[in-house]
């Protein structure tokens, strides 16, 4: 049932007095001035200003949450979002669930300001935000424009405001001051007004302050449940329909309540930052940190539910912080030399559990580099890997339930190396095997160009590449020689065109070139490419033996067989690799030289 809430005079009052607050799962306030001024043509017209959700918070559960103060003075610059309040341990408040920019966009327009860029200014420059204050021109004529707006409301600084022979622009912050009758009329003879001009002023004025002061225009729900799970879902739900926030912006604002020492949102945004910056460059979100937050502090369970973010658990990410913290580094690190990316990371919670281990086993900052480990990051990287080869997806439904065993594994293991036979068999019990049937090895064979499979694929199958400088996914064969036009110039009937461009793109033509020999290597033939990059044919061969190339042929014409061979010999190797469930507890890697490949 919806409840009167009086006046915007009113409701703007209470805002002042502190009584009607900004829970933390609002979002800052994101309207621009034109929508401030369409408000108040709105209300002077008579249209229906909507209705409210409020939340009561009784005093025993306002000291449980962080809130906020509504924009008053509204700078893009300096003063642009929502200040923190300090409520008081026994206060209860009204918190806004829905109607917050309405109501700050009534705060800014009757009691504040709002200072904007000028376009072309430095954003160091203090004549490039004027502060400006909502007016409205009493002789404005009241015919509607193309946008059926009849009122001239306008932000204007105090030179702007100044009175001209066809505008007398009266500010709106000084309604709420101004008595109706005498005192209004009286203010605009003072302007020199009279007659028909003054009559049409005293009504546009009149309209001002009835529809601040007199009419009832405040109408809300309130919302008396203590259940924050509740609350959420209602504010979810209210906000499906305009800039949807998700769940994980919701509980990142609880948690932001319940860090006590460190700025929460702060925190993990700088970290989001701060990864995605890592090798050439991630795509990370601030759900990943979140859900690794969840999984590395230990709590119950990695999900997403209000339950997991009580003050309890908050206190533990946040005691836990600078650990958890390194250990998301250190993975990210791990993962970029193996060459990851933002682009072929086909799954980022693939490193949540290498996260875990890194974390649960207390690594130094020295571990993506150090000689000790490497034995411990190769069995992470084929584990990594397999994962991410997998057609099905390994990390997509079910999803929580896997992590939080993974985790548990992990722990249980106090392995001092990464424990890959316990997580596949978790993994297995799960419907997540890593087994790889022939089936999927013939799959794997036609995948083509752009499939985000395929780098970790060719990592997989050429581990003596070292990924830490930038590769790309190389054509052997240019595919540029691979159109209709040149083949059809070559000779090569047409009726073979379509299919020579298939196997062209697929994995059986496709290899990892460091990015400056591929920039060098262009269109060229791959067996010319050998002879001008290697000088000793010895060296020739070698390269072409590490990457599996066989007698590469001189012209187009022997592509299919080249192609041919080059695809059995991957297949056999394939079938070496991942048809084991477990990778060899030694795997043998061999060292990529310069010198061996130029």
């Amino acid at each position: 049932m919806y409840k009167p809430g009086g006046t915007i005079a009113e409701a703007l009052n209470r805002i002042h007095k502190k009584q009607y607050v900004l829970p933390a799962i609002q979002r800052e306030f994101v309207w621009k001035p034109q929508q401030i001024e369409r408000l108040f043509d709105s209300l002077m017209q008579g249209y229906p200003f909507g209705t409210f959700l409020f939340w009561h918070v009784e005093s025993t559960t306002s000291s449980k949450f962080k809130f906020y103060d509504f924009v008053l003075n509204y700078h893009q610059r300096d003063a642009a979002h929502c200040p923190e309040l300090a409520i008081q341990h026994n206060q209860a408040v009204t918190a806004v669930l829905d109607g917050q920019q309405r109501l700050t966009a009534l705060n800014i327009g009757l009691r504040g300001s709002m200072a904007m860029k000028i376009p072309y200014k430095w954003w160091n420059s203090p004549e490039a935000f004027p502060r400006k204050t909502l007016c409205l021109n009493l002789l404005a004529p009241t015919e509607p424009d193309e946008d059926g707006a009849r009122y001239n409301f306008c932000f204007l600084d105090d030179e702007q405001a100044q009175r001209k022979d066809d505008a007398l622009w009266f500010k709106v912050p000084g309604i709420l001051g101004m008595q109706a009758g005498p005192e209004m009329l009286s203010w605009l003879i003072k302007q020199g007004l009279e007659g028909d001009m003054l009559n049409h002023a005293f009504d546009i004025l009149h309209t001002l302050h009835n529809i601040v002061h007199n009419k009832p225009l405040i109408n809300y729900y309130e919302e008396e449940d203590q259940d924050i799970e509740r609350v959420l879902n209602i504010f979810i739900r209210l906000n499906s329909g305009g800039t949807v926030l998700s769940y994980s912006d919701l509980l990142l604002s609880v948690a932001v309540a319940q860090w006590k020492h460190l700025d929460a949102r702060a925190e993990i945004h700088r970290l989001v930052d701060e990864l995605n910056k890592i090798g050439t460059g991630f795509t990370l979100s601030q759900d990943f940190v979140l859900k690794a937050g969840l999984m590395l502090a230990g709590i119950s369970s990695v999900g997403f539910k209000v339950e997991n973010f009580t003050a309890e658990n908050m206190g533990l990410l946040e005691a836990n912080w600078p650990d958890i913290r390194s250990a998301l580094i250190r993975a990210v690190e791990l993962a970029a030399s193996f060459g990851m990316n933002g682009q072929t990371l086909r799954a980022d919670s693939a490193l949540l559990p290498i996260a875990y281990y890194l974390y649960n086993r207390k690594v130094p900052a020295n571990y993506v580099t150090a000689g000790q480990f490497s034995h411990d990051r190769e069995t992470i990287r084929q584990w990594l890997i397999r994962s991410l080869l997998k057609a099905s997806g390994i990390w997509g439904s079910g999803l929580d339930t896997l992590l939080t065993a993974l985790r548990e594994a992990i722990k249980q293991s106090n392995s001092d190396i990464f424990p890959v036979a316990t997580l596949m068999d978790v993994m297995r019990t799960r419907g997540k095997s890593l087994r790889f049937d022939p089936v999927e090895i013939e799959d794997m064979l036609e995948m083509t160009y752009g499939d985000k499979r395929m780098f970790p694929l060719l990592s997989l199958l050429f581990p003596f590449v070292d990924l830490r400088n930038q590769f790309h996914i190389d054509h052997i064969f240019p595919i540029s020689r691979f159109s209709k036009g040149k083949l059809r110039k070559e000779g090569i009937p047409p009726e073979q065109h379509d299919e020579l461009y298939k196997k062209a793109n697929s994995l059986p033509n496709l290899q990892l070139l460091e990015g400056a020999a591929n920039i060098e290597k262009q269109a060229a033939l791959p067996a010319e490419w050998l002879q001008d990059r290697f000088k000793s044919e010895d060296r020739a061969l070698n390269y072409q033996s590490l990457h599996v190339l066989g007698q590469l042929p001189k012209d187009i014409h022997g592509f299919e067989a080249f192609y041919a061979v080059r695809r059995a010999a991957l297949q056999d190797k394939l079938l070496e690799l991942l048809v084991d469930e477990v990778p060899p507890a030694n795997p043998i890697v061999v060292e990529y030289s310069k010198a061996a490949v130029g």
